[in-house]
């Protein structure tokens, strides 16, 4: 694998570590803006909709330019969002801080997709799109917990100032590492990258991601008060069980880039059938602090196993425009994030129990193989013979244009 993956990683592990962070400085950040946690939450929403706005928009904007050139302008607006985030006077402005933080994040890991897949022999490239999203997974691990204490000791306004200096060695980092010989601009132009997004696969493949991803964040979104309600863990450990959750994450993530490259429909299929089963059983496996624990663990590897495939096939489907299907799928990772979150919502506020999200989200994760299922019955028809002719999709030429 190529040593700029690395690159990649650190600008994943800086995004990552902003996203995730908030959460755990809601309380800090309300009492310093004399502001309620519900409108402090709303810095959470605000970073989500900078992703889903900024990756189509971002991507497409940046269509001709050199993917290097874009990685690290996209790095260059990360650290600028992060910095406005530490100065910012106010809720309002620290709001906007937030919107501008999240604009590069999806264009960051769609055109970072493009770069990685490239740089790699045809039979790597679910690997190499799984070690760009190993710095999201460690930063889960690592990044958010450490940048949570920052906030804690030094005022949550250092850890964005530490967030930024992470965007900053990821920017030399890109410029260091990142070859300037294979990274061209698309040769389709902005037209024809949004064409690409209009046949039904495409939109199969991004529709498996919102219901695959949505099924995660149904149940992770109330973890805590599972691990604390029913597991009966003090709040002080769920912070060491949300590493956990990290550690299974990234053990899931490299697992599923190494299966995928040997079949990512199977890959696809078996992650999201064993993400169904493990929420299926995550009420019982609250039962108990041991096996609540692994359970958190299980529910990270089982969820990230489908990353890279999700990812690839959203890039071979749309082969004419590889950076912005590949973006519009950070996005469609966002909406799972926020329906998810919204639909195992409604199974608490109907009262049906503390562990119930985990429940929806099994539901969710069985429609995700429903619409793979019928992603694949499209591919079979397509693929079909006809007058002698095989219809089949690749990835562009460049995708493999690099091999170390």
């Amino acid at each position: 694998m190529p040593l700029a993956l690395l690159a990649l990683a650190v600008g994943a592990f800086g995004i990552g570590t902003t996203e995730f962070v908030m959460m755990g400085l809601l309380p800090d950040v309300a009492d310093d803006l004399h502001i309620s946690i519900p409108a402090a939450g709303h810095l959470v929403s605000a970073y989500a909709l900078g992703v889903v706005i900024g990756a189509p928009l971002l991507a497409a904007a940046t269509a001709r330019m050199s993917r290097r050139t874009v990685l690290i302008a996209l790095m260059a607006l990360f650290v600028a969002g992060n910095a406005l985030s530490a100065f910012a006077p106010g809720d309002g402005s620290l709001l906007a801080a937030r919107f501008v933080s999240g604009l590069p994040h999806g264009a960051f890991f769609g055109v970072g997709a493009v770069v990685a897949t490239s740089m790699v022999a045809p039979e790597r490239k679910a690997r190499s799109v799984s070690l760009m999203f190993l710095g999201l997974t460690v930063a889960n691990v690592a990044g958010v917990p450490v940048a949570t204490l920052m906030g804690q000791h030094l005022g949550w306004r250092a850890t964005f100032l530490g967030v930024s200096a992470i965007g900053l060695a990821a920017i030399a980092s890109l410029a260091l590492l990142i070859p300037r010989d294979h990274t061209h601009a698309s040769a389709t132009g902005l037209r024809g990258e949004l064409a690409a997004l209009k046949p039904l696969p495409v939109w199969l493949a991004l529709g498996t991601t919102v219901a695959g991803f949505g099924a995660l964040f149904a149940a992770y979104s109330y973890v805590t008060p599972m691990l604390t309600g029913s597991a009966g863990f003090a709040e002080a450990s769920v912070t060491l069980l949300l590493a956990l959750f990290g550690v299974g994450a990234t053990v899931g993530n490299l697992l599923g880039g190494r299966l995928a490259d040997h079949s990512l429909r199977g890959t696809l299929f078996g992650g999201l059938a064993a993400l169904a089963v493990v929420l299926a059983f995550f009420p019982l496996l609250m039962g108990a602090e041991w096996s609540a624990a692994v359970a958190v663990t299980l529910l990270g590897m089982a969820a990230f196993v489908t990353g890279s495939p999700l990812q690839l096939m959203v890039m071979e489907k749309a082969s004419a425009a590889p950076s912005l299907a590949s973006s519009a799928n950070q996005a469609a990772f966002n909406l799972a994030n926020a329906g998810g979150a919204w639909i195992g919502g409604l199974a608490l506020a109907a009262g049906f129990g503390v562990t119930s999200p985990a429940l929806t989200g099994a539901a969710l994760a069985v429609l995700g193989l429903g619409v793979a299922g019928v992603a694949y019955a499209v591919d079979r028809r397509r693929e079909t013979p006809s007058a002698g002719r095989v219809v089949t999709s690749h990835l562009p030429a460049e995708s493999g244009a690099l091999h170390r």
